[in-house]
């Protein structure tokens, strides 16, 4: 099978449960990508997002090319501390933002794959920040149960218990719920989106991932 129709196969879903039980909600928003008019932008990377694009086949072939340069190194948000910190904090290296909370079933199922993908290329180069979008002041508590409930080694609690940063999403036109996952350079700019969960720790996210490293 070559890359076209490897992308054009549909994945399995399973219905009301379970993570591709999101795949019509994907579908239902695809329209919505790379569509906000108010972000602030970044240099245009076309050969960059179309590298990303040529990747995501297979688990990953949801994940949409960048057309509209979204800056993100002002997003705002906390540590495992309540420290405030920006994405410009982590400016050198190339990310996989997700965004979750602990109520959205489809995140609670991504988020044993994003820690494995941490752990396989985290590093001085790389890493996945997945921001908890839990309301309230218990939210950050919330989320950091949960990430030791399923026993997550690598990833480190992050969290919006204000929720502005789904606002943002949502006015910025980027994605209609959760789970969302942006992937940027090294620079904060945008160069694709995933609205819905994904596999991330399969050999189609390696791909994906190890491609965004060589860009």
């Amino acid at each position: 099978m070559d890359q076209d129709e490897k992308r054009k196969s549909p994945r399995p879903i399973i219905v009301g449960t379970g993570l591709f039980a999101a795949a019509l909600g994907i579908a239902v928003a695809v329209w919505l990508s790379n569509g906000g008019a108010n972000a602030a932008t970044c240099p245009v990377r076309a050969e960059a997002a179309q590298a990303i694009d040529d990747a995501a086949t297979g688990e990953l072939a949801a994940l949409l090319p960048s057309s509209q340069w979204r800056d993100y190194s002002d997003l705002a948000f906390e540590d495992a501390d309540g420290n405030p910190v920006t994405l410009a904090d982590f400016a050198g290296k190339k990310l996989l933002i997700n965004f979750w909370a602990t109520w959205c079933a489809p995140c609670r199922e991504e988020m044993p794959f994003l820690d494995a993908l941490e752990a396989q290329y985290g590093g001085d180069d790389f890493e996945v920040v997945a921001i908890s979008l839990d309301i309230g002041a218990d939210g950050p508590t919330a989320a950091a149960l949960f990430l030791e409930e399923i026993g997550a080694q690598n990833l480190k609690l992050f969290a919006d218990p204000s929720y502005k940063l789904f606002e943002r999403l949502r006015n910025e036109a980027v994605t209609l719920g959760l789970p969302a996952t942006i992937l940027v350079d090294d620079e904060g700019c945008e160069l694709a989106v995933l609205q819905g969960p994904a596999h991330w720790d399969t050999p189609d996210g390696h791909n994906v991932i190890e491609t965004l490293l060589d860009i």
